[in-house]
């Protein structure tokens, strides 16, 4: 199963331990109505491992799920993004993939740029970034 979410905002922010893509919908006095923020974040390294551990998190209207293993892949082309999970988001009625548009504008271009490639790495797939 496919969602489907419409965004006017995209911000790109880092902070401590954690990087951030911020999808927002607007109302006309400049409120939040909807929003969706994937953020990726790094524990510090453990004394058994040097290694540090990074986890993606998406939060939807102050709801979080997310872990180590949550998203398989990310595409972009043009103003859309597709999250294709690893598994079926309960907390979401069982979707397998999340499909994100925004305006294009030049602030929500230059917050993707920033953003896609710190937030999602090597998740990051086909498409046109």
């Amino acid at each position: 199963m496919v969602a489907s979410r419409q965004y006017d905002t995209v911000a790109f922010d880092v902070r401590d331990n954690a990087t951030m893509l911020f999808f927002a919908k607007t109302t006309d006095e400049g409120d939040i109505s909807d929003y969706l923020l994937l953020m990726r974040t790094t524990d510090e390294e453990s004394e058994e491992s040097e290694e540090s551990e990074e986890s993606i998190y998406i939060e939807i209207n102050e709801e979080q799920f997310g872990g180590h293993n949550l998203i398989r892949e990310a595409a972009m082309t043009g103003n859309v993004l597709t999250l294709r999970l690893f598994n079926p988001a309960e907390e979401l009625d069982g979707i397998s993939d999340i499909v994100l548009t925004w305006l294009d504008t030049p602030e929500n271009l230059k917050s993707m740029e920033a953003g896609s490639f710190r937030v999602f790495g090597d998740m990051l797939v086909g498409g046109n970034a």
